[in-house]
């Protein structure tokens, strides 16, 4: 049994170096203070996280302690939501860096490796040196550096490696380290190369903790970048654009203001290869910026790059990627370069890994149209942690807008998926549908809106010159109320029909709504900066629902009216791979780490993989071995409780099985015609992922051979009380 829906622990990012952590409410955090230890001399780290319900949105402190255990405050494994057990199973990455150590440290010296991990780079570097020189491993991340102390132990390397829990902007050369290092091994890169605090960090090591003229692996990066058109990238940002075309008379971005809502000016990763063959090349691959590890880095640098256009069309965004040189002499590279790339740093990486993927950058506006044999000027700069692109061209006169007219400072930024959906026009017409029958015949009516929909919002205005309505939004909260403000007018409605209360908002009282009773209680559902989660965790709207009963009126309409667990049994071959049971990486055995990373394989009972959220079409090779099916119904028109479900599933298509991938269809309306699926795909929703232990091989029945199976059952059973959703499954 695993649990599904638990008081997720926010979250399980590390900081790795002396990175400076900015608190979002899409961000992973954590807090490492020092506090005195009671009664004694000696100092004690406590690490506080965040943990999270899902299905109330509440949060509290946890507090992990600096002794030899992990807590066990959550069911699910700690750290199985960071990319650590994924990095780990990237073989070529691993290889790649054991390579470059042996051939940079031939001799004693001493070894800095700084965001240490497990420790993996650190015993390279002992082994590489005979165990005779020092190797000093500063990892920040409380967890980890537990989880090291585990691996190194196992590996009899307590005693050849210093391990140091702190940033490595705190260590001092005389008191946490002997003497400054002849060596520095890292990987705090990430998919953008800088986010992790490359450039900070190594300006402080250069500073204070390396001797002058040291040894680094790795040596270099490059970055690369290319133009290119994609319907689909552009559906991702351009909400004005798309939204002209819309026949339902909303208007989220009216003319005008044109960019109250967009995605935020940044690098987005992405598997680009998935959408390849929805991908137009406009040029050729281009250098961005290099950066050399063996020398000090500067903070920020600007760079102008002409480029020239290989083919007419539309310039949507720039695809990027790097290429990792890892020793002096050029001769071992990591390229995190799209598979269309052909470069001999990219042969051998062609398996999937979901810990570096390419980064897309989205211009703002519509596109820029180019002919081939065009030049356009890319303008590109680097901060401390982010590389940002603008093309220096003249705008043409077709796609000349008013930018920000009226609204002074106030953008909404939503994420990327969000504004896609928000554009898509099958989605808007199915809500514009159900929203329309449900006030038919209604007067004065009193709507609800539960969750962080700006459409509904604007839908139900909008459709109703008689009705009130009362959006809680509880995620986007003040936020929310700004922008229907400056939207107001261009949908049709004034502001004193609709509501958005000063305070946060689960439980309304008849006193809130002027005595009277709720007529529509509606969401999508959707809460604000919760992408990320897993699909059913938006099951919060029931939750909300159900908070509210005493003040819905007896004939209340609810939408949606219920969910539906829905699932599929696939072939995920390289999901599972990456975050398969580990065993010896390189000579060193990392099995003690698979139950806290999260790894599917044979882990002692009663332990599991848990089930984590991921974008099924992004996940490499990838095949449906059965029908979809439903598992589960949640009755939204009846207060929260708990359910059961089992549904036995035959396989349609021979192949190997490496688990079942689990989201869920919201019911709209009452006649079940109108169903908003988060199935894989529909890109714009995650899926959950529940990985078998191992392969399971699968048939048609009545063509399976022996050692196949031709059907499975999966259960699920959902608590509210402790907000978890627990799958059980097994193979006939």
């Amino acid at each position: 049994m695993n649990s599904l829906i638990s008081k997720t622990l926010i979250p399980s990012i590390s900081l790795r170096s002396s990175t400076r952590l900015t608190l979002t409410p899409n961000s992973l955090r954590h807090y490492k203070v020092h506090l005195p230890r009671l009664m004694s001399s000696e100092s004690s780290q406590r690490l506080f996280q965040l943990k999270l319900d899902p299905l109330t949105g509440n949060s509290e402190w946890v507090v992990i302690e600096d002794n030899d255990e992990l807590p066990e405050c959550s069911k699910e494994p700690l750290l199985a939501t960071t990319s650590y057990l994924d990095m780990l199973n990237d073989s070529y990455r691993n290889k790649a860096f054991r390579l470059a150590i042996e051939k940079t440290v031939t001799k004693p010296c001493h070894v800095l490796d700084i965001g240490a991990g497990t420790g993996l780079l650190s015993m390279m570097a002992a082994r590489a040196m005979g165990f005779n020189g020092t190797v000093t491993a500063c990892e920040s991340y409380l967890p980890m550096a537990k989880l090291m102390r585990k691996v190194l132990h196992r590996n009899g390397m307590g005693k050849a490696i210093n391990l140091i829990n702190k940033r490595s902007d705190e260590l001092k050369v005389g008191v946490d380290i002997p003497s400054r290092a002849d060596v520095l091994v890292s990987e705090i890169l990430d998919s953008e190369l800088l986010g992790e605090g490359l450039i900070p960090t190594l300006q402080h090591a250069y500073d204070n903790l390396l001797v002058e003229n040291p040894l680094t692996v790795p040596y270099r990066a490059v970055t690369y970048g290319q133009l290119v058109e994609s319907r689909y990238l552009l559906k991702l940002h351009d909400l004005y654009g798309i939204e002209e075309k819309a026949s339902d008379g909303i208007c989220l971005v009216p003319t005008g203001l044109d960019s109250i809502i967009h995605v935020k000016s940044q690098q987005y990763p992405m598997h680009c290869d998935a959408i390849m063959n929805e991908i137009k090349l406009l040029s050729e691959p281009f250098k961005i910026f290099e950066f050399d590890f063996w020398k000090r880095p500067e903070s920020r640098r600007e760079t102008e790059v002409q480029i020239k256009a290989i083919d007419d069309g539309n310039i949507h965004a720039v695809v990027s990627w790097w290429v990792l040189q890892l020793d002096r002499e050029g001769t071992i590279f990591y390229s995190t370069a799209p598979r269309w790339i052909n470069s001999p740093a990219n042969l051998g990486n062609g398996n999937w890994c979901d810990h570096w993927k390419q980064c897309v950058w989205f211009f703002r506006g519509k596109y820029l149209p180019v002919s081939r044999g065009e030049e356009v000027l890319l303008e590109a700069t680097h901060t401390e942690t982010s590389v940002s692109y603008n093309l220096n061209v003249q705008v043409p006169q077709t796609d000349i807008r008013q930018h920000d007219y009226g609204i002074g400072d106030f953008q909404l930024l939503l994420s990327q998926e969000r504004i896609a959906t928000y554009g898509d026009s099958e989605w808007r017409l199915s809500m514009l549908e159900a929203v329309r029958n449900a006030l038919h015949g209604r007067a004065n009516t009193l709507c609800v809106v539960v969750d962080d929909s700006i459409f509904l919002t604007l839908l139900a205005a909008n459709l109703s010159i008689t009705s009130r309505v009362v959006s809680l939004f509880p995620g986007l909260r003040e936020k929310g109320a700004q922008y229907l403000e400056n939207v107001a007018k261009a949908n049709g409605f004034s502001m004193d029909r609709v509501e958005v209360p000063e305070k946060r908002k689960t439980c309304l009282t008849l006193h809130d709504t002027h005595g009277r009773k709720v007529d529509m209680l509606i969401g999508e559902p959707y809460y604000y900066a919760n992408e990320g989660m897993l699909p059913w965790q938006n099951l919060r709207f029931w939750k909300d629902r159900t908070l509210l009963d005493p003040v819905l009126s007896e004939d209340a309409l609810i939408m949606p009216c219920k969910g539906r667990l829905k699932a599929c049994a696939m072939s995920l071959p390289d999901l599972w791979s990456s975050r398969r049971c580990l065993g010896e990486i390189e000579g060193f055995d990392h099995t003690i780490v698979n139950t806290t990373l999260g790894a599917c394989g044979e882990l002692p009972s009663p332990k599991e993989a848990p089930c984590l959220p991921f974008s099924i079409w992004q996940c490499g090779e990838i095949k449906e071995l059965s029908e979809m099916f439903t598992i589960l119904e949640f009755d939204f028109l009846k207060p929260i409780s708990s359910c059961h479900g089992k549904a036995e599933v035959q396989f349609t298509e021979h192949g190997m099985c490496h688990g079942f991938v689990l989201w869920m269809d919201w019911v709209i309306d009452a006649e079940n015609s109108i169903v908003v699926s988060t199935r894989p795909d529909h890109r714009y929703w995650k899926q959950g992922v529940k990985l078998l232990s191992r392969p399971v091989a699968v048939a048609i029945n009545g063509s399976k051979g022996t050692s196949e199976y031709g059907s499975a059952v999966v259960e699920a059973l959902f608590e509210p009380a402790s907000s978890e959703l627990i799958i059980k499954h097994s193979f006939s």
